[in-house]
């Protein structure tokens, strides 16, 4: 029977005439029964809340979704580390001194933005405040992207401050360095202000502190945790004012500038302390409840919407498709999720999910705090279908065979019951799983991320649902008895 799961698959898939299936699959002394059976499943929008968010994904900006008027904006806490083989000459070495220690020149935060929600806004200018945290975020902790350090009591209060106005376009860079294929937009924001230590040491700028750090206690860089809680715990970078800009932060790096005296003259130099995945990063997102409530409210289809913003719930029948089939084999079930199109031309729309996962709703949270990837198994991924066309499966979600999952869901059930009658009521969602966007490239070497870019979809379903239903198409199999 294993030997025909695939072909049955296939036929499953694009053809609605099953009934000769198991006719056409193997010779007449082996023949199979196969039957098809389709379901009706109902769905429903769930509000996301909040979700885990550790990853080196971090967004920054504040924008409204033209379509559905709901708003977003993204704030983020970085750590910063020290990068292996690097080099800091001896104290003695330094031309710029302060009280006769070595002193930076300059000292900078650069951030590297990429993937702009929209890339006519990229003179829209925000501006944010850069905090100085009291204390690092912990290795273990699971941080979602409800974390605001600001109401937590993170920050230090008479640490470090700094604003900018900054756009996406960074006008600062000659327009000769902008035009290079290897140039990436940048947010530098400059720390040469006097910095007082939490000791009560002050220091010419933020960078002279860094560096006197460095040669006074070198063990303090050994790793990105003795840094975090010796030297730098790390940043909060708030929105503050401004609307209309939203991008990634794909890189970025703390920068400390200085000049020594070498044989062959001066040279300049530069400690990069770099805020990558090897520290804890996390993204702060604040949507409009009230909006996200009224969307999560509609009853005549459901909603994906990131970051932080809307699932669709699934409810699969599995007791349906099991009843009358208890001593059959599951071989293929498929359901497609039908996209309706954006009900507005505004050309700052939200873009459409490219990658949803499906995953049985009370395992959210640890599959992603667990760092797993779909294992066509509990979890499966669909990438979004579009090639133009108007046949069925475009502008689609399609879960092509999710079996397993039905078949585990059905034994877990099964077990539940047969230990505690009322295991069922004690578990409501059993049956239920959750669409939810996420950001994967489709390979196992690589983590599943919640999607926290600018992503709205609206789907057929919800419980008024006033489009074909949603169905899942099963295909079962059994030997023929002699």
């Amino acid at each position: 029977m294993a030997g025909v799961v695939l072909t049955a698959i296939a036929i499953s898939s694009c053809s609605e005439d099953t009934s000769n299936i198991g006719e056409s699959l193997i010779k007449d002394t082996d023949k199979l029964d196969v039957t098809t059976e389709e379901y009706e499943v109902s769905t429903q929008t769930v509000v996301a809340d909040s979700v885990f968010t550790l990853s080196n994904n971090c967004y920054l900006g504040f924008v409204r979704d033209p379509e559905t008027m709901a708003d977003v904006k993204s704030e983020f806490t970085t750590q910063f580390h020290y990068l292996e083989h690097q080099y800091v000459s001896p104290d003695s070495k330094f031309i710029s001194r302060v009280d006769g220690k070595a002193a930076a020149d300059s000292c900078e935060i650069i951030l590297y933005l990429t993937s702009p929600y929209n890339s006519k806004d990229s003179l829209s200018a925000l501006k944010m405040k850069v905090h100085e945290l009291k204390k690092p975020m912990e290795e273990g902790v699971r941080y979602y992207s409800n974390y605001n350090p600001m109401t937590l009591g993170m920050i230090r209060e008479d640490g470090l401050s700094k604003s900018k106005m900054f756009t996406f376009l960074n006008l600062q860079d000659e327009d000769t360095l902008r035009t290079k294929t290897t140039y990436i937009n940048n947010v530098r924001i400059t720390l040469n202000s006097p910095y007082t230590d939490i000791n009560g040491n002050v220091y010419n700028n933020y960078g002279t502190y860094i560096l006197r750090q460095y040669h006074e206690h070198p063990e303090n860089f050994r790793n990105s945790y003795t840094f975090s809680h010796n030297v730098c715990p790390g940043f909060f970078f708030q929105i503050t004012d401004g609307y209309g800009f939203y991008a990634r932060v794909r890189d970025m790096g703390l920068k400390t500038y200085y000049r020594v005296q070498t044989d062959s003259g001066v040279v300049s130099a530069a400690l990069t302390l770099a805020g990558t995945k090897e520290v804890l990063q996390t993204t702060f997102i604040t949507n409009d409840k009230q909006a996200i409530n009224k969307l999560a409210a509609e009853r005549n289809h459901t909603y994906l919407k990131s970051p932080a913003g809307l699932f669709t719930e699934v409810t699969l029948p599995v007791k349906e498709i099991k009843k009358g089939h208890e001593k059959d084999s599951l071989i293929a079930a498929k359901i497609t999720f039908q996209r309706i199109n954006n009900q507005t031309d505004d050309e700052r729309k939200f873009n459409i999910p490219q990658n949803i996962l499906m995953l049985q709703k009370d395992s959210l949270n640890a599959f992603f705090e667990n760092n797993k990837t779909p294992d066509n198994k509990m979890s499966y991924y669909a990438i979004y279908n579009y090639n133009g066309s108007t046949y069925k499966n475009s502008n689609t979600y399609n879960f092509t065979n999710i079996s397993n999952l039905i078949t585990s869901l059905w034994n877990i059930r099964q077990k539940g019951v047969k230990e505690n009658p009322n295991w069922e009521a004690e578990h409501p969602n059993w049956n239920k799983v959750l669409l939810v966007p996420i950001s994967y490239n489709g390979t196992s070497s690589t983590s599943t991320d919640h999607d926290m870019s600018l992503t709205s979809a609206c789907l057929v379903g919800g419980p008024d649902n006033d489009h074909d239903p949603v169905t899942i198409s099963v295909v079962y199999a059994k030997f023929k008895e002699q």
